[in-house]
C-alpha cells in the first residue's frame, strides 16, 4: 500500500476580529493592534461620577487637544503588557548585575568624597520627583480617552517607580539610610529644591489629561534626565572618576532614551490632528518647558557650579529641537 503525504494549507475563515478588520483591512491583526485598538470602553458606563455628574466616565471632553479618533495614536515600540514585561525584565537583569558589578568589586568605594557627596545631593532627591512622574502618568491612564494614549502611559508611570527606586538604591550604596533621609529633608526644606517640587506639586493638580502628560512626559522628563543623567552622569562625572554611579545609573539613562520616541510620535500625531491642537500643545510645553528649566538649573548649579547655566541652555535647545521635528512652533 502507497501513502502519499502532502501538507494541506487551511485558510482560518476570520484573520482577525471584526473591529480589527475595519481598522486595519482583513489581514492578520499583531498582538500589540489587539491588545490595544478599538477596546475603549464607549458606552453602557451606567453612571457618571459622583465627584462631577457632567463628565462621562471616560470623557474625551476632558482635554483640549481634540482627536477625531483617539486610536490614532502608535506606540512605535509596539508594547503591550507582555511585550513591555519581557522588555523590562531584561533591562533589570541588567540593572542588577550592574549594581552587583559595582558593590562585589567595590567599585563605589573609588569616588572621591567630594562626587560621592555630590551625587548624593543631585539625585537622591529626584526619587520624589519620579514618584510625581508615576502619579501623572496614573492620572493620565484613568483619565484619558483610547487606549494607544493611555496604555503607555501606564506603563510609563510604573517605570517612574523604577526609577525612584533605583535612585532610592543608588543612594544606599553611597550614602546608607542616612542619604534617604537626609535627601527628604532637602526636598521638603532646601531652597535649591523648592522650584522643582512646586512644580512637581503644581502638576499633580492638573485635570487635563494631555495637557499632564505635556508638563510631564515632555517638560520634566524632556529636560531632567537628559540634562541630569545623560549631561551630569554620563557626561561629566563619568568623565571625573565618576564611571561606577553611570553604571548604577544604567536603567535610567537607557529608559529615558527609549520613551523620548514615545512621547515624541505622541506629540506629532496630536500637533498633526489640527492646528488648534498645534497651538495648545505648543503653549503647554513653553509654560511647562520654561518652568522645569528654570526648577533644574538650583540643583543642577549646586552640583556643577558655573557650568550649569550652558548644560541647562544645551538641554532645553535639544528639547525645542526634538518638538520642532514632531510639529510644534515654539
Amino acid at each position: 500500500m502507497q501513502i502519499d503525504l502532502k501538507t494541506v494549507n487551511i485558510e482560518p475563515k476570520r484573520k482577525a476580529f471584526d473591529h480589527l478588520v475595519r481598522r486595519f483591512g482583513d489581514k492578520v491583526a499583531s498582538r500589540y493592534q489587539e491588545g490595544s485598538y478599538d477596546i475603549q470602553a464607549m458606552e453602557n458606563l451606567h453612571y457618571r461620577p459622583t465627584w462631577d455628574p457632567e463628565q462621562e466616565l471616560y470623557d474625551p471632553d476632558l482635554s483640549r487637544v481634540k482627536m477625531a479618533d483617539w486610536h490614532a495614536f502608535k506606540d512605535p515600540r509596539q508594547y503591550y503588557y507582555s511585550t513591555y514585561v519581557l522588555a523590562r525584565a531584561r533591562q533589570q537583569e541588567a540593572a542588577e548585575g550592574a549594581f552587583a558589578l559595582v558593590e562585589s568589586r567595590g567599585l563605589h568605594m573609588t569616588l572621591s568624597d567630594e562626587l560621592r557627596e555630590a551625587a548624593i545631593a543631585l539625585l537622591v532627591p529626584l526619587r520624589h520627583a519620579a514618584w510625581g512622574g508615576n502619579q501623572n502618568n496614573v492620572l493620565i491612564a484613568g483619565y484619558g480617552y483610547g487606549t494607544p494614549f493611555t496604555q503607555p502611559c501606564l506603563f510609563h508611570g510604573m517605570d517612574c517607580l523604577a526609577v525612584a527606586q533605583y535612585v532610592s538604591r543608588i543612594g544606599l550604596m553611597l550614602g546608607g539610610t542616612e542619604a534617604l533621609s537626609a535627601a527628604k529633608q532637602q526636598w521638603l526644606e532646601s531652597e535649591t529644591w523648592q522650584p522643582l517640587r512646586r512644580l512637581v506639586e503644581d502638576t499633580l493638580v492638573v485635570r487635563d489629561p494631555f495637557e499632564a502628560f505635556v508638563a510631564q512626559n515632555v517638560a520634566i522628563d524632556g529636560l531632567l534626565y537628559p540634562l541630569v543623567f545623560d549631561a551630569v552622569v554620563d557626561g561629566v562625572w563619568a568623565q571625573n572618576g565618576g564611571a561606577p554611579i553611570s553604571m548604577l545609573a544604567q536603567f535610567i539613562t537607557d529608559w529615558s532614551a527609549e520613551e523620548r520616541k514615545w512621547v515624541d510620535s505622541v506629540i506629532k500625531i496630536a500637533a498633526a490632528e489640527s492646528a488648534q491642537n498645534a497651538e495648545v500643545i505648543a503653549e503647554w510645553a513653553n509654560t511647562w518647558s520654561g518652568r522645569a528649566a528654570a526648577a533644574l538649573l538650583p540643583p543642577v548649579a549646586a552640583a556643577l557650579g558655573s557650568q550649569a547655566d550652558a548644560f541647562v541652555a544645551d538641554t532645553v535647545a535639544g528639547l525645542n529641537a526634538r518638538l520642532a521635528k514632531a510639529g510644534l512652533k515654539l
